[in-house]
């Protein structure tokens, strides 16, 4: 069995949605699980529904029409007749947000996220199934939430792995081809959680693991791994091969072509992961699995922008030590902050992170009251794997180095 997975800029339109169906008519769709993001940037304009929601309550009919209209553009390229039930279908899906944003209680951002946000999943597949089957690709249409069981860590969930096993065990049905959501997931009282943003690649994986597939393919808009991202190097190169290590490196240093968690499931089973572009799907693409090694072997630029550093030291010049930073990890945990790069000596200890929650401010006060803090934001995060001299003096032109740090394979730098 093979699992797909569809990112939501491989379905933006109607045209992209024509063209996931031209790659199935090439690769074939037989003993396959699709697994699909929400389209374009549905998961941005449902983010900007739920602000409002909390925020401005006038413009949140406003923000969720542009949804709307959004999928409308699509369903009316796709599907000729007006009157089609698809429309009823879709319509019934957004009427449901409008139901719980009136009668939710909750002042709980995250969870109120959760409940609104995946509907990108839900409709975006609802819209691909009907036009799958329309086109003549019999499909079945699985609701994910009744498959991946999670904790009510919301926005951020774990996974309940033996709970899910015997859900998609018994419930997905092999012989048939199914298309189901990205990102998504059900806890204890089936209210919908997400895997983190990104997470629709992590589903794949999850559901490999429990069908024990054969492969995984992540479609993308590239022609499949790259060395550096395209939109921050000017010059980058395919990457052929990768083995799980070295791809599970890239994918913690942020490489953003695979999500972190992916990997770890299918190099468990030693599943393939391919990673494929659907502008040309014949083409090879880049393949991650075992022993593998790297070919080409070349330096691999990995960027994160927007970080946070900052430079801790204490008041009274005594050592930071295992309880001091016990503690600053804790803070650091429930703050929610991503911790990107660590420094430390005697007296200091460097910090970089992701505030990805928009908890700095929190943080920084209960700091203040302990340590000398020195922060910077909007700074950059550069990562080179299998670094050269060449590559570094590629990064260091025009930029003001705050930290440095270096391994055997690996060189970060946080610059401004």
């Amino acid at each position: 069995m093979r699992i797909f997975k569809f990112g939501g800029a491989s379905v933006k339109d109607a045209d992209g949605v024509r063209n996931l169906a031209k790659v199935l008519d090439q690769v074939g769709h037989h003993n396959t699980l699709l697994v699909v993001s929400a389209m374009g940037k549905t998961t941005n304009a449902m983010e900007a529904v739920v602000n409002a929601y909390f925020e401005n309550g006038q413009s949140l009919p406003s923000a969720l029409q542009d949804v709307i209209n959004y999928h409308d553009d699509i369903l009316n390229g796709l599907f000729e007749n007006a009157s089609h039930p698809i429309y009823d279908r879709v319509k019934s899906l957004f009427d449901e947000v409008h139901g719980f944003l009136a009668w939710n209680k909750s002042p709980k951002y995250n969870f109120v996220y959760d409940q609104v946000v995946g509907y990108g999943e839900l409709i975006s597949t609802t819209i691909i199934s009907e036009y799958l089957n329309e086109s003549g690709v019999s499909n079945t249409w699985l609701d994910v939430r009744n498959l991946i069981k999670t904790d009510n860590s919301y926005r951020d969930t774990t996974v309940n792995w033996e709970k899910t096993q015997q859900n998609v065990q018994t419930k997905v049905d092999r012989k048939k081809f199914n298309i189901t959501q990205g990102f998504l997931g059900s806890d204890d009282n089936n209210f919908t959680t997400t895997l983190g943003r990104e997470g629709s690649d992590y589903t794949a994986a999850i559901l490999a693991y429990c069908l024990n597939a054969d492969s995984v393919t992540i479609w993308k808009d590239v022609p499949g791994v790259l060395n550096a991202d395209p939109r921050y190097f000017k010059e980058t190169q395919l990457l052929n091969k990768i083995s799980y290590r070295e791809a599970i490196e890239l994918a913690f240093y942020g490489a953003s072509v695979i999500h972190p968690k992916t990997l770890q499931p299918l190099q468990q089973k030693e599943i393939p992961l391919n990673v494929k572009s659907f502008l040309n799907p014949k083409d090879p693409g880049t393949i991650v699995g075992k022993g593998i090694g790297i070919d080409p072997k070349v330096p691999c630029f990995i960027v994160k922008k927007n970080q946070v550093l900052m430079k801790l030291s204490s008041l009274d010049f005594s050592f930071i030590v295992e309880d001091s930073i016990s503690e600053l990890f804790k803070m650091l945990h429930d703050h929610k902050m991503k911790v990107d790069l660590i420094q430390n000596s005697a007296i200091s200890f460097s910090v970089c992170v992701d505030n990805r929650f928009g908890r700095l401010e929190e943080l920084l006060a209960l700091l203040k009251g302990r340590f000398k803090v020195v922060h910077h934001e909007g700074v950059s995060l550069y990562t080179i794997r299998h670094f050269t001299n060449e590559a570094i003096e590629s990064l260091l032109n025009g930029h003001d180095v705050l930290l440095e740090q270096r391994g055997k394979e690996t060189l970060q730098l946080v610059v401004k």
